[in-house]
């Protein structure tokens, strides 16, 4: 379910008139164009936040004075070289895309492309490129994680919290004083206000890279189905996570965020971290069928969706799935070879995933 006003105004935000906005259509599951018009690259650019955070935190080891406000300096320093890094790349591969993997296809119904003799990517009125920041649960929660712990607290040193995770979180205490910190999208908690603050962050590094040539940078928050990858690249981080886990999922909530895994809670802590530019931050949900058991089953999941577009959320990507089936076919995918499940954008056969990704979907289920 897409939220057509939302995506219509951020996209107006770069300098697009309301008309031309209008026109803009989804042709895939994170993928928007406006017909004949533009040369988008939508759900290919992706910064895990978490390696910048990384980054950050090896930085201020070293360092006297350690606060969640210097680590914050030192995130945004490490972010904005990786957006100069990612927009170099982005601008290469424009300069030299009709080169070597020209639109022929895509001329035969783009503006311009038969009355100049040139690629759509050399003549398209439009030039948007999505960037998306992954991990955003991850990194708000480790924020969150040590504002909390730490600092108010003082449950934990900042040695203390260094050396776990040097150790990779050897002692489990350790580890449960983190991670049992309120998390993002629980509602009011201080993850909940980082994530806030790290979406400003990201759409001020991104928009704020100067582009040539009329090339529009577009941010948002998705991970598509990266996040085993990009999570094999990370160290272990303050929110409990260990080394090379998975990050989190999209802008969805780690798994557990809140006991009751209450899916307004979590609608509403990803509407607070849109973007504004026409990209999306997918609200990632999972319905137990027997939600439409009753007659106002139907009834809860539409207000749902409209709830959350109210709140200026721009995607919900559904599953409808039994638990128990769901846990059964993990521990025996060949048994339930028809089960289809939404991965992210896309569906694919529960069976045809691997194990550790049958995983992440039965974990996002039962948050």
């Amino acid at each position: 379910f897409c939220n057509d006003k939302a995506l219509c105004d951020g996209y107006m935000r770069n300098g697009v008139d309301k008309k031309t906005a209008r026109e803009r259509i989804a042709v895939g599951c994170n993928w928007m164009c406006v017909p004949g018009k533009e040369f988008p690259m939508n759900d290919t650019v992706k910064i895990n936040i978490a390696k910048v955070l990384c980054e950050a935190l090896a930085d201020m080891k070293g360092e006297e004075n350690r606060s969640t406000e210097r680590l914050f300096e030192l995130y945004e320093k490490h972010l904005k070289k990786a957006v100069e890094v990612t927009a170099a790349g982005i601008n290469l591969h424009l300069d030299h895309a009709w080169e070597v993997t020209p639109e022929l296809v895509m001329n035969l119904m783009m503006h311009n492309t038969l009355e100049k003799g040139e690629d759509i990517s050399q003549v398209a009125e439009l030039y948007t490129v999505g960037v998306d920041g992954a991990g955003l649960a991850v990194v708000a929660d480790s924020f969150g994680a040590l504002e909390t712990r730490v600092e108010n607290e003082s449950a934990l040193t900042w040695d203390e919290m260094f050396a776990a995770l040097d150790d990779d979180f050897a002692d489990e205490r350790t580890r449960a004083i983190l991670s049992s910190s309120p998390k993002y999208c629980s509602g009011g908690s201080a993850a909940d206000a980082w994530a806030v603050r790290l979406t400003d962050s990201w759409v001020k590094a991104v928009k704020g890279q100067s582009m040539p040539k009329g090339r529009q940078l577009v941010p948002g928050w998705f991970s598509w189905s990266r996040t085993i990858e990009y999570g094999s690249k990370v160290g272990a981080t303050p929110n409990g996570r260990r080394a090379g886990e998975p990050i989190s999922h999209g802008a969805n909530p780690n798994p557990g965020f809140r006991k009751d895994g209450a899916p307004t809670a979590q609608a509403n802590g990803i509407a607070a971290v849109q973007c504004g530019y026409g990209n999306t931050a997918p609200l990632q949900i999972e319905f137990d069928p027997h939600v439409a058991a009753d007659g106002k089953g139907v009834e809860i999941v539409k207000n749902f969706i409209l709830g959350h577009f109210r709140r200026g959320g721009t995607l919900i990507n559904i599953n409808v799935l039994d638990g128990e089936k769901l846990i059964a076919a993990n521990k025996n995918p060949e048994l339930y070879p028809d089960l289809v499940v939404r991965v992210t954008g896309f569906t694919a056969y529960f069976v045809s995933l691997s194990p550790e990704f049958r995983q992440l979907v039965v974990n996002r289920f039962l948050s």
